[in-house]
């Protein structure tokens, strides 16, 4: 195997936003992205209280944090989502999908009380594998 594959069993709901299963090959480089809530890089958190605004933040410093690693959106293997609890997730996940330009990696959506960021209404956290 010389490239990561993205597996969505029989048997189990086939989804085009996102996949089941990632194998990543022997040798790879994988990429840990930490928690991205919608703060610019100034530091200020933007979009309000508008989900997919702060989406569109979030997903621009995923692919920056990516990019920064040699990767792209196309090298995720699992996105983990943190929305804080009465969040609309049909509000982010137009934003988001958008954001992921096609990919379908493995994908988790979690409910929580808060973050770390007072404000921050969502967190994406990500792992990437690059074969080279």
């Amino acid at each position: 195997m010389t490239t990561t594959t993205l597996l969505r069993p029989e048997g189990l709901v086939n989804s085009p936003a996102f996949t089941h299963v990632a194998v990543v090959p022997p040798g790879a480089t994988t990429i840990y992205i930490g928690g991205q809530n919608a703060v610019d890089g100034q530091g200020r958190l933007t979009g309000g209280d508008d989900a997919a605004a702060q989406t569109e933040q979030v997903m621009k410093n995923l692919r920056t944090a990516l990019a920064a690693a040699g990767a792209t959106v196309h090298d995720l293997v699992s996105v983990t989502i943190y929305l804080v609890e009465g969040v609309d997730i049909t509000e982010a996940y137009p934003v988001a999908a958008a954001g992921l330009e096609g990919a379908a990696p493995t994908v988790q959506a979690l409910v929580t009380a808060g973050l770390g960021v007072p404000g921050a209404l969502l967190e994406v956290s990500a792992i990437a594998a690059v074969v080279r």
